[in-house]
């Protein structure tokens, strides 16, 4: 077995009995990667990494064998969300954890992903995942999505949580996830053919499977996104075609109404009063979100084309 943590480091060998793998899939990151890299640098040695770049042509794949990461080039077409990290799976076929992250999520310390991973000490924890904080320079719209979806309390989920949580149960983000990979391989892997949402699918399947998912809030990364009104509206339109496509999820474990509703108390109380002025904006962003994930649902009633024109991720639908 491979040890977690390169000795040069000078960090604790914990999980010194288990090989980790990390991935993260690219593409044209080099505006990322100089606050990217370094962090993950100083975390895990390179040769445990590997890169998988949709075809960048800004030199993104040239900067990852500089670090030594290991780097797969795979066409921009072949992407998928899904797709990409089950090829990941599938070629990492000799570690224990698989750690996930993106291209614009920054550690926050060389300590985040050894933190991540102290819950596998419990067998019964097959899946983990971290706290995202908002980036540098973030605004208070964004910031607030993030201290909702995030909060500073770790937490262990089952399937009992669900009758506490609801849907938000089966929330998770690959954006700094990891994974028991022979477990993720015996409840399918992620779905090749989903538009997104592949780590809720793969949550929904471990719990329903009797396993147990820790969020781990002292493991964190900055990453965050200032969405435009349009970007809102399309990627809440790709949530509503995986909720229509995926529509066990939602009988499963309830519909989503209840938390957008808590959602959007809680972000009118944050910006009121010290960002009063941003309150016309969040209600546009909160309309545009609901008008995307219902055209979302009815996607069947919708021509390819329109698909494309509606959706974040257009590719998709070719």
């Amino acid at each position: 077995m491979l040890d977690f943590l390169d000795a040069r480091f000078g960090k604790e060998r914990v999980m010194s009995k288990l090989s980790i793998g990390v991935v993260v899939p690219t593409l044209n990151a080099t505006k990322d990667w100089s606050n990217f890299a370094p962090k993950l640098l100083e975390s895990i040695s390179p040769d445990r990494v590997l890169i998988i770049d949709s075809s960048s042509v800004d030199g993104t794949a040239d900067l990852a064998r500089a670090a030594n990461f290991r780097v797969i080039t795979i066409a921009r077409e072949e992407f998928g969300h899904g797709r990409t990290r089950q090829l990941a799976v599938e070629l990492l076929s000799t570690v224990d954890i698989i750690v996930f992250l993106t291209q614009d999520a920054v550690l926050e310390s060389s300590n985040s992903i050894c933190t991540l991973l102290q819950p596998f000490d419990d067998p019964t924890v097959v899946a983990t995942f971290g706290r995202q904080l908002p980036r540098e320079g973030a605004t208070p719209i964004e910031t607030h999505a993030r201290l909702f979806n995030y909060p500073a309390q770790a937490s262990e989920r089952t399937l009992a949580s669900r009758d506490q949580l609801g849907f938000k149960v089966i929330f998770i983000s690959n954006s700094f996830a990891a994974y028991r990979r022979d477990t993720l391989v015996t409840v399918g892997g992620f779905p090749r053919n989903v538009i997104f949402g592949e780590d809720t699918i793969v949550a929904a399947n471990l719990l329903l499977s009797g396993w147990k998912i820790a969020y781990v809030a002292e493991a964190r990364v900055y990453h965050s996104h200032r969405y435009s009104w349009t970007q809102d509206f399309r990627r809440y339109f790709d949530i509503g075609v995986l909720h229509a496509q995926e529509n066990w999820l939602l009988e499963k474990f309830g519909n989503t109404g209840g938390e957008g509703s808590r959602f959007v108390r809680s972000e009118l109380k944050y910006l009121w009063p010290r960002y009063w002025w941003l309150i016309p904006s969040a209600v546009i962003h909160t309309a545009l979100k609901f008008v995307g994930y219902r055209l979302g649902r009815i996607e069947n009633r919708l021509s390819s084309r329109w698909k494309r024109k509606l959706s974040m991720h257009p590719n998709f639908w070719k």
